[in-house]
């Protein structure tokens, strides 16, 4: 007889939040993954949801939606993912995570932000499989973000399947808009970081700061970034590049399965 099937983690950019409404081939691609993982939750760390304490929320009802971004069309204001929560996943990461002396927190009231849902509604559109949100901490170093990674990988062999929602490329003040083309340094910086991540190289990896190519232009800020850490701890496989594509010159589109 098989064992129960091991579900992967992942990082995905959400880029733009124009991703809910727009197709592109990252949409695509992201309804075509959904489609061959069915898990029985979902766990998706987001880089907008910043807390010193890693804070889950938990509730089994429908999700409030939290509109954390200006100047786009109507449209994507009337975007609605009816996901509900899940109070079992949500306990049982706060569990596991006290069990490896991480200190943890349970909030009943938040909604999804756009680090959660403008992905899951291109990759489970249908919003039948609970959600629980968690926050980042960018400021702990990337050891650490991949130790609460790690106390999660349990989820995985539960059938809750652990995203990283962010970006490895996230620079607003470097976007060039309109060119399709990406910038040789956003490219540079993502070739490292595949190379480190698919060979295993955690220890020069989580140095990322001082030894990778075009750092401080790539991550000006680790919001968007340390999900990828956070989701690499999280998985029970080996690391691979799912998509890789560039928009407005600079933004990565740059996805994990681990």
């Amino acid at each position: 007889m098989g064992g129960v099937p091991i579900v992967p983690s992942a990082f995905f950019a959400h880029g733009s939040p124009m991703i809910a409404i727009e197709d592109s081939d990252y949409t695509r691609f992201l309804g075509e993954w959904g489609r061959r993982c069915r898990p029985g939750a979902v766990l998706v760390f987001t880089a907008h949801w910043e807390r010193n304490v890693t804070t889950i929320t938990c509730t089994d009802d429908v999700y409030g939606m939290i509109y954390d971004f200006g100047g786009f069309p109507d449209e994507l204001y009337r975007v609605v993912y009816p996901a509900r929560g899940s109070t079992r996943v949500a306990k049982r990461a706060e569990e596991l995570l006290r069990s490896a002396d991480i200190p943890v927190r349970l909030d009943e009231s938040r909604g999804l932000d756009h680090g959660t849902w403008t992905l899951l509604c291109r990759i489970f559109p249908e919003a039948d499989i609970p959600v629980v949100q968690a926050s980042v901490n960018p400021f702990l170093p990337p050891a650490d973000q991949y130790r609460i990674g790690q106390a999660l990988r349990e989820l995985g062999r539960e059938n809750v399947l652990v995203i990283g929602s962010g970006a490895t490329v996230h620079n607003l003040s470097a976007l060039r808009w309109g060119q399709r083309e990406p910038e040789r340094w956003a490219v540079e910086f993502d070739e490292w970081l595949i190379g480190k991540i698919t060979g295993g190289d955690l220890e020069t990896l989580f140095q990322y700061e001082t030894l990778a190519p075009h750092a401080r232009l790539a991550v000006p800020r680790p919001e968007h970034f340390v999900p990828l850490f956070l989701a690499l701890g999280s998985g029970n496989g080996e690391p691979k590049v799912l998509f890789r594509q560039y928009d407005y010159g600079t933004l990565s589109y740059l996805s994990f399965e681990f």
